[in-house]
């Protein structure tokens, strides 16, 4: 069998040149005194900047493991939707879009863009249309984050099944993009970003699609559940038992035809579990590196976000269903990047 491209669908630009984050403290300080608010031309960041900040780091990792192309968006903690208003995040997710373009366009056989939204609480997310039209169009970039609860852990949204949401879906199918469910920062004491919110929020987000009929509505909607489905494939008969309660079809017919899980999980008995559990073709390639979890494993003497050496090592894949996790699942949920890669003979 011919070799996969090993395609990471999760990664951010966690390491960002230092002058992001200066800015950004600056835009938050201004939210006390708006005649302080700082332009988005005064952030200035060379290519050899972005170059070092990627070579040093992603690459040098993606190369050392064995790794192709990663799907590249903006890094989660910092969209902090919950930050001043729409007009605050609309300059901000401008500002880190452009900033993965860019990274993409200086390493385009390494990295293809995916786009944060300007999402703010209580705004219609409709207003987030022209930056998601602007990053297809004009970035090329080939799918979204979209974060279900733009409040940092409060939960003030309506369910991503609900009509609120419609406007980003409709979107979605006109450009055939899928939506990683993402959230942010936590800025509730009670929820560790990382540790706490990010898993809650994936069983939340799985636990709402359960609950309604969305995919009636848009039976060709793709979203993908991050790290691993957070408890999904761990309590799989706990969903499969709810959705019998509430009358809902089997799984397989309701959800997975549209959801799909990545395998940002950092041990050998998760990936077996969820290879186990998740049918193959739902499951697709991810380490989320470099993020939330960056050390080494003092068991293994290897780092926990080496994903696939878990995904290479699980006696639950054929090498033909490890060829859809590294790379089939990928290009069929981003049809985009399927065509990109392909305009390239790849």
């Amino acid at each position: 069998m011919t070799k996969p491209l090993i395609i990471d669908v999760h990664g951010h630009y966690t390491t960002a040149p230092a002058a992001l984050g200066a800015w950004r403290d600056l835009q938050i300080a201004s939210l006390k005194d708006p005649s302080k608010t700082p332009d988005p031309k005064s952030l200035k960041i060379s290519d050899d900047e972005l170059r070092e900040s990627i070579e040093t780091n992603q690459l040098k990792l993606m190369k050392e493991r064995g790794s192709d192309l990663t799907v590249f968006s903006p890094r989660a903690s910092f969209m902090a939707h919950h930050i001043g208003d729409f007009n605050t995040s609309s300059t901000w997710a401008a500002i880190c879009n452009e900033l993965c373009y860019r990274v993409s366009q200086l390493f385009p056989d390494n990295f293809i863009g995916a786009a944060m939204l300007p999402q703010s609480p209580g705004v219609d997310p409709a207003t987030c249309i022209p930056e998601l039209e602007k990053c297809v169009k004009e970035y090329g970039m080939v799918g979204i984050n979209l974060n279900p609860d733009p409040s940092g852990g409060h939960w003030t949204s309506p369910p991503l099944t609900d009509r609120h949401w419609y406007p980003i879906y409709e979107k979605m199918v006109e450009y055939d993009i899928p939506a990683m469910i993402h959230v942010s920062t936590s800025c509730n004491a009670c929820f560790h970003t990382t540790g706490a919110h990010y898993l809650n929020a994936d069983t939340t987000a799985f636990m709402q699609l359960i609950q309604g009929d969305l995919f009636k509505d848009f039976p060709t909607l793709k979203f993908l559940i991050p790290h691993g489905g957070g408890a999904v494939p761990y309590h799989w008969g706990r969903f499969r038992g709810l959705a019998q309660e509430m009358k809902k079809p089997l799984l397989q017919d309701h959800l997975l035809n549209t959801v799909f899980f990545d395998t940002c999980v950092y041990h050998q008995p998760g990936i077996d579990l969820l290879t186990k559990v998740i049918p193959v073709d739902n499951i697709l390639f991810a380490s989320e590196m470099i993020g939330a979890v960056r050390g080494i494993d003092p068991v293994t003497g290897h780092y926990y976000d080496d994903t696939k050496r878990y995904v290479a090592a699980t006696p639950n894949l054929t090498e033909e269903e490890r060829f859809k996790v590294f790379e089939g699942n990928a290009r069929r949920v981003f049809p985009r990047m399927d065509a990109a890669l392909k305009a390239k003979g790849k």
